[in-house]
């Protein structure tokens, strides 16, 4: 099987469009058509290798696409299905059983090295093999050989080009609300970071019954967009914003999700909590990043807490938020905007470096 891949061979350097070979399907894995791809903040800090990753690599995490082989031992999936690609697992560690894929004891290798467990990857370039399996798909492709735990099957009726963010920005949001944090109604919650993962955490907390969702951030446009997403309250990021959270949660809040992976900001997700309090670190921070922390402040019941992909059991959760957008109560259709597979640059662009973008989901040829 050909296909056309975006790949990035060094730090910094623009994606570049080559042509690769896929090797057939494993018996545990699927080979699939993707249909678009969403470009996650990771995909651009391993890029950039803000977050440090080997490459050259086929990044894309967020894929979604449709089922064209399986192999003999996948037996949740035909040909046909409309799929929903998140990150591999093992399936029989303590983590998979207890259903935290995304602690599977061989979470950093199937995921991580843009490689299977053995070393191997599925796709091959004109000069030599390709990492080709980042988080178990590389889906910045117009096909890929996915693992078959990946893979996740969706409703036919579904759009499916608007469905591969479930499978990391809104998982991860929504699921670190409602999975991690758990929080109860009535309490109060703060989102430091409206992005795609800040906006579903605003989301999440309003289907727990929030009573006070704050969102903080530094552009108003997104933080208005959380307010019409469910926030009560919107604060611009600077530093006086601790002060303010004590002050509108008379005290300090019950629970904050700090998202956007800015090391003064997980401080202030810490700072802002009230006692107990419990903040949720999901934003990835720059590689070697150290906070110092108050133990004074952290000794009066509260805590800090590292959260990956929501906590979710994605088989279920993924197909969950599926149907709750469906439903009319995750609307992240409103953050989306579309673009080309070849306007890939453009997309990070509008997205990363001017922020006027939320999500880019790349549409595949």
């Amino acid at each position: 099987m050909n296909a056309k891949a975006a790949l990035v061979r060094s730090a910094g350097a623009p994606f570049e469009f080559i042509d690769v070979e896929l090797t057939p399907p494993r018996a545990e894995e699927v080979l699939v058509r993707i249909v678009a791809s969403g470009i996650c903040h990771t995909d651009v800090a391993v890029r950039n290798q803000d977050v440090l990753l080997p490459l050259p690599m086929v990044l894309g995490h967020e894929g979604s696409g449709i089922v064209e082989a399986v192999g003999s031992e996948v037996r949740h999936l035909a040909v046909g299905d409309h799929v929903v690609l998140s990150g591999d697992s093992c399936g029989h560690c303590q983590s998979c059983h207890r259903g935290l894929p995304s602690y599977c004891d061989e979470f950093i290798p199937r995921n991580l090295t843009g490689q299977r467990i053995d070393g191997s990857s599925p796709m091959r370039g004109a000069e030599q093999d390709l990492r080709g399996r980042f988080c178990g798909q590389s889906s910045f492709a117009t096909y890929t050989v996915a693992s078959g735990r990946s893979a996740i099957k969706v409703p036919k009726d579904l759009p499916l080009e608007l469905l591969g963010p479930l499978g990391c920005g809104l998982t991860t949001g929504v699921g670190t609300v409602m999975n991690a944090l758990r929080p109860s109604p009535g309490s109060s919650l703060v989102v430091f970071g409206v992005g795609t993962v800040g906006l579903a955490a605003v989301m999440g907390a309003k289907l727990c019954g929030v009573a006070k969702i704050i969102a903080v951030d530094r552009l108003d446009a997104r933080l208005d967009l959380a307010l019409d997403l469910g926030a009560h309250h919107a604060l611009r990021a600077d530093d006086k914003v601790v002060a303010s959270i004590r002050e509108l949660t008379g005290g300090g809040a019950d629970f904050a999700v700090e998202c956007s992976g800015v090391p003064i900001a997980v401080r202030q997700a810490v700072d802002c909590l009230g006692r107990p309090g419990m903040a949720a670190q999901v934003g990835a921070t720059p590689a070697g990043t150290e906070i110092a922390m108050s133990m004074d402040h952290m000794g009066f019941g509260r805590g800090l807490k590292g959260v990956v992909m929501g906590d979710a059991a994605t088989a279920t959760f993924v197909p969950y938020l599926a149907e709750l957008h469906r439903a009319g109560q995750l609307p992240y259709d409103r953050f989306v905007r579309y673009y080309d597979f070849s306007d890939i640059e453009r997309a990070i662009h509008d997205s990363s470096v001017t922020g006027e973008v939320i999500k880019p989901i790349l549409t595949m040829p």
